[in-house]
């Protein structure tokens, strides 16, 4: 019995690998071992900063409210616990995005929250 070689669905799988990797340099993008080697860990990496894009965005957040707040005589953190006590439940997104989009808008609330009193 004749041994069976690279049929229909060995062909499929070692394209689609090197499909993934078009574009990469020299052997990387032409040989099926080496490319899956370099698909794997690009595809591992992909997957490592999905998760740290979420934190670098949240110090980035903080690092803008902070930098507004601190411009208005206040802490970051007493900041966030006057709003957290005035139940203002804002996220670091929309205050980050108030405070670099639209300073007057964010004074006025940081003036607000200084003074403890909510309308």
């Amino acid at each position: 019995m004749p041994r069976a070689r690279g049929g229909y669905k060995t062909r499929r799988r070692r394209k689609k690998v090197l499909k993934m990797a078009k574009g990469y340099y020299g052997a990387r993008s032409r040989l099926y071992k080496v490319a899956t080697q370099a698909v794997d860990k690009a595809l591992l990496h992909a997957y490592r900063d999905r998760k740290a894009k979420k934190r670098e965005f949240r110090s980035l957040w903080i690092i803008r409210i902070n930098a507004a707040v601190r411009a208005l005589g206040m802490t970051y953190s007493q900041f966030m616990n006057k709003l957290k006590n005035m139940n203002i439940q804002l996220n670091r997104k929309a205050l980050a995005d108030l405070a670099y989009n639209d300073p007057q808008a964010f004074n006025s609330l940081s003036e607000m929250v200084k003074k403890g009193n909510v309308k």
